[in-house]
């Protein structure tokens, strides 16, 4: 199996795509070892210098802290994930967590639908994810996920790029904020 490896925008980032299904249904942030049972997260998050895991559908973004070096951890990172998916594995995480958005405002699903269509798979390929939160009072807030939380550019990213298109789109939008 050969895993290939894409940069991000965030230097602390690194994108990880083992060409199978990682989270066909949902994407996942973990940042805590005691917060899942999954196998494979459990032994990334205990490499010594990954803060956190981003799963996506078809690619792990690994977060890092600042002090500890790509060449330390990146050799362990795809050893861990060549040995899960040679184990017979088909994908990380199969269980369908898919939020309900059925009790939403109908501004709210006009929201989430181009957060869904026009960000997230940009986001995506720069190996992270944006969840709509809540919108009150023309303020959209959102969650940064994967290799987008902490990413110096992603500030800009939210007001040039998800700020201008969703006011665009929608009228009542006035703002974006991270959460």
């Amino acid at each position: 199996m050969f895993i290939q490896t894409e940069i991000t925008p965030n230097p602390n980032s690194l994108k990880f795509l083992p060409g199978k299904a990682v989270s066909p249904n949902e994407s996942f942030e973990i940042t805590q070892k005691n917060d899942t049972n999954n196998e494979l997260v459990r032994n990334l998050l205990s490499v010594n210098g990954v803060e956190g895991i981003f799963l996506g559908g078809d690619f792990i973004t690994i977060n890092k802290y600042d002090d500890i070096e790509w060449e330390e951890i990146k050799h362990i990172v795809i050893s861990l994930i060549n040995d899960f998916y040679s184990s017979g594995k088909e994908c990380v995480i199969e269980n369908n967590l898919e939020e309900s958005f059925e009790n939403l405002k109908e501004i709210e699903k006009k929201i989430i639908q181009i957060l869904n269509q026009k960000i997230r798979p940009a986001v995506a390929k720069d190996g992270g994810d944006i969840k709509f939160k809540e919108f009150k009072d023309g303020v959209v807030k959102v969650q940064l996920q994967g290799s987008c939380s902490g990413c110096p550019s992603s500030t800009m990213t939210l007001k040039q790029g998800v700020q201008n298109l969703l006011c665009h789109y929608i009228p009542e939008v006035k703002q974006v904020e991270a959460i």
